[in-house]
């Protein structure tokens, strides 16, 4: 038996344009099915957001993501995430943790994940790996993008 895990986002109207977004950064396969295609009326206010997304890549890369329904009670909101000394200050329950085995492949990934983002910590060299970074991106999704590093054990 294999088992795989999915990180699932969770929107306000944006799940469409997030995940048309890491397709961008990411590459592969987009799919976004609106609950309008599940039947429900197309004259409802969620009618076009989104029920079930997901871009899923080649290189391993899979991201989930929907539109709470409007009608949802809002979450409160976490304290932006920081880092100071080292350590990594947050209010939020989750990170999205993206490694590749090379500097070059996770740089470029940077690069672009970085558009329109907040930077935590400026992707660069860590004292466990060749290289690494956190984020908010303009969805207010915070990611980690480290290179694999080769621990000796």
């Amino acid at each position: 038996m294999a088992i795989s895990t999915t990180t699932h986002l969770n929107f306000r109207g944006d799940a469409r344009a997030a995940l048309e977004f890491y397709q961008t950064v990411f590459g592969g396969q987009l799919t976004v099915i609106a609950y309008g295609d599940f039947g429900m009326p197309k004259e409802l206010p969620d009618a076009d957001k989104i029920v079930f997304g997901q871009v899923t890549a080649d290189n391993g890369f899979s991201i989930m993501a929907y539109d709470v329904p409007s009608q949802a009670a809002a979450a409160v909101a976490p304290a932006a995430t920081t880092r100071e000394h080292g350590m990594t200050l947050t209010g939020e329950r989750f990170f999205v943790s993206v490694r590749g085995d090379s500097d070059e492949e996770v740089s470029a990934l940077w690069d672009k994940l970085a558009d329109g983002a907040d930077v935590i910590e400026k992707y660069g060299p860590s004292q466990w790996g060749p290289g690494f970074g956190m984020l908010t991106d303009r969805f207010g999704v915070t990611w980690i993008l480290d290179v694999t590093a080769a621990y000796a054990g």
